[in-house]
């Protein structure tokens, strides 16, 4: 059966520097297969051309649409993170490149990778490379909410204590940033709309899980305080299974709770536990550690692909139990036999900023 072509359009108006840089990009997605439509209801790659006075939003209708948003600029701010996250933040991105003619192109992510491709022979090819990780990624982001909790667990147990502990630890080491108040970002439809999309609460970096049994885990749920995690079903929830037909997460709740999202990363701590019975927790940080073998493309969060690229690097690892990954322009997994294990090992040896290339 021979398979679709993705769909990829543009939107928005192009800037004068901006406009030849889109149409070379446009002729090298299609070259690599992507099929251009002018107005697609759900399409797989979204390229929107913004403004500083406009960053206007590209509102998806479907969580398999992803959006690359593009800024042009005369020259580079000083400070281009704090500069420039809030516009991608403002246009619902899941990434942006600010364009600077004759310089090249910044790229920035979500969890604040900021790096530079410039301008020069096979700008707009190599351009193409840096968002084809993003281009062709598959998001594991929905959840399917099942009442059947065991009754002595709706209370949480000595597993829920111990996240509890460990992410009040890893707030007070400075490692569960949130980079902007997203409530203060975006309009309150915008913040809606987000939310509904993705089922976030906010932008809360890191996120920690502990093996309950042979195929369940407790994890830290999606945009929570992870310092001061408390109520199961709200704080952390137990994913017991991935649903491949339906592409969710499979998650045990007690009734008449309204449930928070778990951790969009779920899909890559499913993989590992499964895969790894001699894994007893795994924590995920937007720090670095040198010499870490890391992965190969910056796949978003919440992609099937990050999580395949990770389970890859664990099982490479000499031991897969204590194994620590580094997530390419993004941060660290770092698995263990506890968290007190992972804890004890990361503790004074993680660098703060993760290195971008």
């Amino acid at each position: 059966m021979k398979r679709e072509s993705p769909v990829f359009t543009l939107v928005g108006e192009a800037t004068p520097g901006l406009g030849g840089l889109m149409r070379e990009l446009k002729a090298v997605l299609e070259a690599k297969g992507y099929r251009y439509e002018e107005n697609p209801d759900t399409p797989r790659l979204v390229l929107n051309q913004i403004t500083a006075e406009n960053p206007r939003p590209y509102r998806r209708k479907a969580q398999g649409t992803l959006v690359i948003s593009f800024l042009e600029t005369a020259q580079m701010p000083p400070d281009p993170i704090a500069s420039l996250y809030p516009y991608l933040v403002r246009a619902l991105s899941n990434q942006m490149v600010l364009y600077v003619p004759g310089e090249g192109a910044h790229f920035l992510t979500l969890e604040l990778g900021h790096y530079l491709e410039p301008d020069g022979p096979g700008f707009a090819e190599r351009v193409y490379e840096r968002i084809r990780p993003i281009a062709s990624s598959t998001l594991v982001v929905n959840n399917r909410f099942d009442p059947d909790l065991e009754p002595e667990l709706w209370q949480g147990d000595e597993l829920t204590r111990a996240l509890s502990r460990a992410g009040a630890k890893l707030a007070e080491w400075d490692l569960l940033p949130a980079p902007f108040p997203i409530e203060e970002i975006l309009s309150p439809e915008d913040l809606r709309h987000v939310k509904r999309l993705y089922g976030i609460g906010g932008l809360s970096y890191g996120n920690l899980s502990v093996r309950k049994d042979a195929k369940r885990f407790w994890m830290s749920a999606s945009g929570v305080d992870k310092g001061n995690m408390r109520e199961v079903g709200r704080d952390f929830l137990l994913v017991k299974d991935y649903d491949a037909r339906e592409n969710l997460m499979a998650l045990s709740v007690p009734p008449g709770i309204e449930p928070r999202r778990v951790s969009v990363d779920a899909i890559e701590h499913w993989m590992i536990y499964r895969e790894h019975p001699t894994v007893g927790a795994i924590i995920h940080v937007h720090a670095w550690m040198e010499e870490a073998p890391a992965t190969q493309f910056n796949y978003p969060c919440g992609s099937y692909q990050l999580a395949e690229a990770v389970a890859e690097k664990v099982r490479e690892a000499k031991d897969p139990s204590r194994a620590i990954v580094g997530l390419k322009n993004h941060g660290l997994t770092i698995t263990g036999r506890s968290l007190d294990d992972i804890l004890e090992r990361i503790e004074g040896r993680l660098l703060k900023t993760v290195p971008m290339t």
